[in-house]
């Protein structure tokens, strides 16, 4: 299983650089398309309701300080394979073309990051939640 620093820095490679704020975002929709189309979570790394939306710890220590970057310390895009290259791949044509605050925006009205948040900040999102979120909102797709 690839680690959330793998998986941000394979979309990196794949989508060029971005600011960290847009990184996390697209790191946080890869976990939660994952869960709901794969069934299985992409990264093993907990997921953690910030001011600015859903943030993966791990990865905001490795990319502390930086603004806007074009690679993650210690990641490895190797890490991530087969069908997690083909949910990316759905995340980033739907969501890659967004900005930052956009996204942070969606997710603000999306219940997992809401109801973690008024729990407390830093506060985890849960996967149980993710999924139960995520597997509405793909039904609707699909009908």
């Amino acid at each position: 299983m690839p680690s959330a620093i793998d998986v941000a820095q394979y979309i990196l490679e794949h989508r060029g650089p971005m600011t960290v704020m847009k990184m996390q975002k697209l790191v946080y929709y890869s976990q939660a398309w994952s869960i709901v189309w794969d069934d299985a979570q992409m990264f093993p790394e907990p997921i953690e309701a910030w001011d600015n939306g859903p943030v993966v710890r791990a990865l905001w220590e490795a990319t502390r300080g930086h603004f806007r970057v074009d690679s993650v310390p210690g990641g490895n895009s190797d890490n991530v394979r087969g069908v997690q290259q083909d949910t990316i791949a759905l995340v980033l044509d739907f969501y890659g073309d967004k900005d930052a605050q956009w996204l942070s925006d969606l997710t603000h009205m999306e219940a997992p990051w809401a109801e973690a948040y008024a729990r407390g900040r830093n506060t985890e999102i849960t996967l149980d939640r993710i999924s139960e979120y995520y597997s509405t909102l793909s039904k609707n797709v699909e009908a």
